[in-house]
């Protein structure tokens, strides 16, 4: 195995956004040949200066330790421009990853299926094209190609239209995914089969509930975007027989750019077109991280225009030593009436979901199992 590359981690000083930073790092560090190790956290309240995004001072403070240290990068726990990303580097010496490039990185190495992988590119697409121009300013005697009898093009114009073709391409391709998945939507409709999806913030437990319930063998992971893929598979929900069908896709997290939330619209739409979501909020965590993952999640949902009738809230993780006190503050905290408290790891609250899943879908007619094995 490499030896790991030393990075600097610049994030927030508040403890929900370091810890975040940091296990965004180390995901990614699990995912790529030469794999992360932080040798130190700079932290600073606003990361929206304009030269380095951090402050002068703080740029000067990583600059000297950089030296002493032989860090191989710097990670900036903030979206950054290409002048801010340029100056940086040339202040300090070693590359300059910025957050949307770190969470695209991680993306792109856990990335399965042919859908996923586009979503991905078409995402890296979004992020480069807007810092094509940029660095072409900030890159030294900015080429100029010739052209018939006249003034010729820059390289900057010729990169900056082949990405838009790229763009088109792959758009086309994720449109003929999205063509078979409605068609397979369609053919769910006439068998009368429910769906019900399991959404939630990454690492909230959802992978771990879907295979408990499905008795599939998913790899489930601490790290951060272990699932990216949208997998469903049947739910036997009663005695009787009467199954559904059950989703797991990929997880949220805060301050995720709008142009990568599009990019996995396709993905999504699958989970959001369910009869029934069941948000999953792992309750173990402190109330402020719980508030903030909370609303992380709400945000994403309103701007995929998600109908909140069909969305219910399930407190999972309680077998991690959670009171029935604690349970009450974050229902109360987040205003949520008779929330389902699980534990995937025992199987406390199981049979209450089940129920839950078979009551809020009475209405539809749910076929037996046996005519779908």
């Amino acid at each position: 195995m490499n030896e790991s590359t030393k990075v600097v981690l610049v994030t927030y000083p508040d403890s929900f956004r370091l810890d975040e930073g940091k296990s965004l790092v180390e995901s990614s560090g699990t995912t790529i040949i030469d794999s992360y190790k932080i040798v130190k956290i700079f932290t600073q309240k606003y990361l929206n200066h304009s030269e380095y995004g951090l402050g002068a001072g703080k740029a000067e403070e990583i600059k000297e330790f950089v030296k002493q240290s032989k860090v191989g990068k710097i990670i900036v726990d903030e979206h950054l421009t290409s002048k801010q990303i340029h100056n940086l580097e040339k202040l300090t010496e070693v590359p300059v990853i910025d957050r949307e490039r770190l969470i695209l990185d991680i993306f792109y190495s856990r990335a399965t299926t042919t859908e996923a992988k586009l979503q991905i590119q078409l995402a890296e697409i979004k992020y480069e094209m807007p810092r094509v121009r940029e660095n072409a300013k900030l890159t030294p005697g900015s080429t100029e190609r010739a052209g018939k009898g006249g003034m010729g093009e820059y390289t900057v114009d010729v990169k900056f239209r082949d990405l838009k073709r790229q763009m088109s391409f792959i758009k086309e391709k994720l449109q003929d995914a999205r063509r078979k998945r409605n068609l397979y939507l369609q053919q769910r409709l006439k068998t009368g089969m429910p769906v019900v999806s399991l959404l939630g913030y990454t690492s909230s437990g959802k992978t771990t509930l879907f295979n408990l319930l499905t008795h599939e063998q998913k790899e489930i992971s601490s790290s951060l975007f272990t699932t990216l893929s949208t997998t469903t598979r049947s739910l036997k929900i009663n005695d009787t027989g009467s199954v559904v069908l059950l989703t797991d896709t990929v997880g949220f997290i805060s301050r995720l750019p709008t142009y990568m939330i599009e990019a996995f619209k396709s993905t999504l739409e699958e989970s959001l077109a369910a009869d029934l979501i069941f948000l999953l909020i792992d309750c173990s965590e402190k109330i402020e991280d719980i508030r903030i993952k909370y609303s992380s999640c709400w945000n994403i949902l309103d701007e995929l225009n998600v109908d909140k009738s069909k969305v219910f809230v399930i407190l999972s993780k309680s077998d991690n030593n959670v009171p029935q006190e604690r349970i009450n503050e974050i229902a109360n905290d987040l205003q949520i009436l008779h929330p389902l408290i699980i534990s995937s790891k025992t199987g406390y609250g199981i049979r209450k979901l089940k129920t839950m899943i078979a009551s809020n879908i009475v209405k539809l007619t749910i076929p037996k199992s046996k005519e779908y094995d």
